[in-house]
């Protein structure tokens, strides 16, 4: 690949390589609809309690002589997801370049470990990053090969945004506004389902495989069906089976860590949203109709699937029904699942970054 519009970003940004770096300037890179901000959101509160900084959101997706000179004037510039202009920028030795990635843990391969074609650049955005931020020590090796990244670049300091399940939370609140927003009643549990993205079209359409007719015939009583469509999904979702008052779509909800913090239970299938909630020690329960297809087609885990997800495998609407319906919640393998991913949870994920930067790289241990 040829990769040309990076590449005149780079040629722009070096335009600016004369700016002088301010010592308290902090630039975040993120897209115009703001995809993924909660980590950043968390550094720059984090930032603000240590003194006078200066903050510059970056637009990579849109073009501003004066937005490239800001960003080469920064001293800490915070990533949150891919950047492949960066590549070939060149940046100052005072230039601190973070990348906090926007998931937690490992689940699926990605980058560098599925595409190979991408080693290269992926390599150059490399050595043009100071750190790389996750969250355990464990999976060090993954993001590696991830990122194409060397180790010792590769600091497990924690994830920011999780930094939210340490706050003061008024639940009974946001239960409340719950029910309201979707007319459920205050007494209903909620039950969030988020699915992941497949590849192959047919396994998309959920309605295909989950019966909500004898979902609410067992659990409707109990339960309310919170459904969390990935947005991709929605090129596979028509309107035609949607059944009023069967399930309530909270695809478009602001906060989904307020979805995980308020729901009872959650039904996911390969989606690393698995990681976070299982931080929250409740039930998760793994709907994979498609288990074998997925698991020989798609990209791919850091880890065996069958034998380490923190919950009870299901494979049919009326064993998912059933688990339900009788409480049979296997919630053993959390402790142990969780302990793989993270190495420290205690809502300083952010605090820990940003000391180990304005200490210049170093951890009081």
């Amino acid at each position: 690949m040829s990769y040309l519009k990076h590449r005149v970003y780079g040629l722009l940004f070096k335009l600016f390589g004369h700016a002088n770096v301010k010592p308290n300037r902090v630039s975040f890179i993120i897209d115009s609809g703001e995809s993924f901000k909660g980590n950043l959101d968390y550094i720059k509160k984090e930032f603000e309690k240590r003194g006078d900084f200066e903050f510059h959101f970056f637009y990579k997706d849109r073009l501003s002589f004066k937005s490239f000179r800001m960003l080469a004037g920064s001293r800490y510039i915070f990533l949150n997801d891919n950047f492949f202009p960066l590549a070939f920028m060149k940046f100052k030795p005072e230039n601190v370049i973070v990348q906090l990635w926007h998931a937690p843990g490992a689940s699926k391969k990605f980058g560098g470990s599925v595409d190979i074609e991408s080693r290269d650049i992926l390599g150059k955005i490399s050595d043009n990053t100071d750190y790389l931020i996750v969250t355990s020590k464990n999976i060090i090796d993954y993001y590696s090969e991830a990122f194409q990244m060397p180790k010792d670049k590769i600091k497990a300091l924690g994830l920011p945004r999780m930094d939210y399940y340490f706050e003061n939370h008024d639940l009974d609140k946001l239960k409340a506004e719950f029910s309201q927003k979707y007319n459920v009643s205050r007494d209903k549990k909620i039950i969030l389902y988020a699915p992941t993205f497949r590849d192959e079209e047919k396994f998309n359409n959920v309605f295909d495989y989950l019966d909500l007719d004898k979902f609410n015939e067992r659990l409707g009583d109990e339960y309310v069906l919170a459904l969390r469509l990935h947005p991709k999904i929605k090129n596979f979702y028509n309107d035609d089976i949607v059944s009023e008052g069967k399930y309530v779509d909270v695809s478009d909800f602001e906060s989904e860590q307020e979805l995980m913090l308020i729901s009872d239970i959650l039904i996911t299938d390969y989606s690393s949203i698995m990681i976070e909630y299982s931080v929250l020690d409740k039930p998760t329960l793994f709907f994979t109709y498609d288990l074998e297809e997925y698991l020989a087609n798609e990209r791919g885990f850091y880890y065996d699937f069958k034998s380490t997800v923190p919950g009870p495998i299901v494979y049919t609407s009326d064993e998912l029904i059933e688990v339900i319906g009788n409480g049979q919640f296997d919630k053993s393998k959390i402790f142990e699942f969780v302990r793989t991913q993270f190495d420290e949870i205690d809502g300083h994920s952010s605090e820990r970054i940003v000391n180990y930067l304005l200490d210049g790289g170093r951890r009081n241990e």
